[in-house]
């Protein structure tokens, strides 16, 4: 039986390889170097789904997550079209990340353009404060609003260590370097130092929300007890505008900034594998709320949740 080599691939065939792979990477940089041309849409419709969290970082069991980086990029997107009219923030979230949220909140605040947002089943903490940010708030009447409160928590383990006979030998360079390890019980200085930053977050979250409904401070302190609010309650606390849903919005845009039919341009991100693999390696975080019973679940050693 004749046994068939096959033949080395030829100068010729080499080449032509050659130039595919070259020609593919000149049109690849040409085409980036093309630039982009603004979507045609009047109505930029920026849903913010999940957990707000600083880079997509989030609870491996969360759902989806928002990042501030993606969502703040959007809104400068949209304020940047020229088609673009409003910003309407499609908001389903329990909050997340304080400094997130803060980022968001104050990318809309930036905003030229008018900003509507419109909150579905929940638009607590975190989210609560991105909605408080835009010009007129909608809320479902049964969704889930506000929860304007600070909560720490952290595991600590140290008697099941005792029992097993596990010591922690504890070296550290500051006092309160290791403040919060779940080996060792806090002191009451080491408490008070935590609770004097809830406190201080708390403070903020108050501070902003004022501003951006226009209440009195003492007003919203008396109703940011971290308690969370039906839509039709906040309406009564003067924490939303109007109750209802996405239609209800359009019909607001509509008649409040004169436009006929709304085109959207739907602006959106998908959450990735990376993106909770990649919270995994967070150990510590200050958070403005991650939605009711989201501590049972939350792995990471210390967080600070505003909720």
């Amino acid at each position: 039986m004749a046994i068939r080599v096959k033949d080395k691939p030829t100068v010729k065939k080499r080449r032509w390889w050659l130039i595919t792979l070259v020609s593919l990477f000149c049109i690849s940089i040409l085409v980036s170097l093309i630039p982009d041309v603004p979507e045609k849409g009047n109505v930029a419709r920026i849903k913010i789904e999940g957990a707000i969290m600083g880079s997509g970082d989030s609870s491996p069991f969360a759902s989806s997550v928002a990042s501030s980086q993606t969502i703040t990029h959007y809104i400068q997107e949209a304020e940047s079209n020229p088609f673009v009219k409003v910003i309407l923030l499609e908001i389903n979230s329990p909050g997340g990340s304080a400094v997130a949220s803060d980022e968001v909140a104050s990318a809309g605040l930036r905003a030229q353009k008018p900003t509507v947002a419109v909150i579905r089943e929940v638009g607590a903490s975190g989210a609560y404060w991105v909605a408080s940010a835009t010009n007129h708030v909608i809320a479902n009447r049964m969704s889930i609003t506000g929860s304007i409160g600070v909560i720490s928590s952290y595991l600590e383990f140290s008697g099941l260590m005792d029992t097993y006979g596990v010591t922690y030998q504890r070296l550290v360079a500051g006092d309160k370097k290791d403040l919060g390890v779940p080996f060792r019980e806090l002191s009451i200085s080491e408490e008070a130092v935590l609770q004097q930053k809830l406190d201080t977050i708390h403070d903020y979250f108050i501070e902003a929300v004022a501003k951006n409904r226009n209440l009195a401070v003492q007003d919203t302190r008396n109703i940011a007890t971290g308690e969370f609010y039906l839509g039709v309650e906040a309406l009564e606390l003067g924490l939303v505008d109007e109750l209802g849903s996405i239609t209800s919005a359009e019909k607001y845009i509509q008649d409040t900034y004169g436009i006929e039919k709304i085109e959207y341009i739907t602006y959106q991100q998908e959450a990735s594998i990376l993106d909770i693999l990649g919270s995994l390696s967070s150990s510590f975080s200050y958070a403005v709320g991650e939605g009711i019973g989201s501590s049972l679940f939350n792995t990471k050693t210390n967080t600070i949740s505003l909720r």
